[in-house]
């Protein structure tokens, strides 16, 4: 099956320090917090509660605001499924958009997706728990593969792994169905996604297909669910991979100068997701 590269596939983003480990899930201040955010996530992240959060929010009826309202908003929440650092997820938005930028300073449209990849994280801020907002996501509906973060300890009581069709390799799914027909965990990515496709935001497929499947590490990092995949999602899987160099390698405790960065990012939201948006 061909996989088509980026236009400019030469471009790769390095972390200006290599000593440091990214996504470290054994040890560190943050990982106990970490392993219990992902065990509440696994145990009812269910097909029954992630039909019941699509429904509960996919008519994007919860507030009106405009994007840098929403990324405001962001001042106020740590992600507490992220090992790697513990600052508000705003500065995060703007080390993501910028090391974008370094990079594909003629790709303004992903620069944009950078800043507003985690601004469906709002969701924790209006009375959600952290678990059905942050994290990994995983198809729910069909087994849960190794590649899921703590996998191996989390998902014992979560009833759908006892179930006579979600237990299996498939699923409630066809081979090869397509990931854009697969129901994931509920969480930001998903939200966010809805989102941009009500308000009918101009971003291009490839963008909004990395908002959608950002944080599918077991997809575009741990390379299972290939039998759920068509040939669109492996045409977007280099896309996803490239975007995640800066979502993962920007993080760092040198914090960006938002009040220099907004009115650049200003102009793009414009061009873009203009004006009040239905969230």
């Amino acid at each position: 099956m061909k996989v088509i590269q980026l236009e400019d596939p030469s471009l790769v983003y390095r972390p200006e320090s290599e000593e440091h480990q990214y996504r470290n899930y054994k040890d560190g201040p943050l990982v106990d917090r970490v392993k219990m955010t992902y065990t509440m996530m696994h145990t009812h992240q269910t097909v029954q509660f992630v039909k019941e959060k699509n429904a509960q929010w996919g008519s994007c009826t919860y507030k009106k605001m405009n994007v840098m309202d929403a990324l405001s908003l962001l001042d106020n929440l740590v992600d507490e499924s992220d090992p790697d650092v513990d600052f508000p997820n705003s500065f995060h938005a703007y080390q993501t958009a910028e090391g974008i930028r370094k990079v594909h300073p003629d790709k303004d449209w992903f620069q944009l997706v950078g800043l507003l990849h985690d601004l469906g994280k709002i969701l924790a801020l209006a009375n959600e728990p952290q678990w059905a907002v942050v994290g990994d996501t995983f198809p729910v509906g069909c087994k849960h593969q190794q590649s899921i973060v703590f996998s191996d300890s989390t998902f014992k009581d979560n009833p759908d792994v006892h179930h006579p069709v979600y237990s299996t390799k498939y699923g409630m799914y066809k081979p090869n169905c397509g990931l854009e027909n697969v129901l994931m965990s509920w969480g930001h990515d998903e939200y966010l996604y809805k989102v941009l496709k009500r308000n009918k935001c101009s971003i291009p497929e490839e963008g909004l297909y990395m908002i959608r499947f950002h944080s599918f590490y077991p997809w575009h990092t741990g390379g299972d669910y290939q039998h759920l995949c068509n040939d669109k999602d492996h045409k977007m899987l280099p896309w996803v991979q490239e975007f995640n160099k800066f979502d993962l390698y920007t993080k760092t405790e040198d914090l960006p100068d938002v009040e220099t960065l907004q009115p650049y990012y200003q102009g793009l939201i414009d061009k873009y997701c203009p004006g009040i948006l239905s969230w």
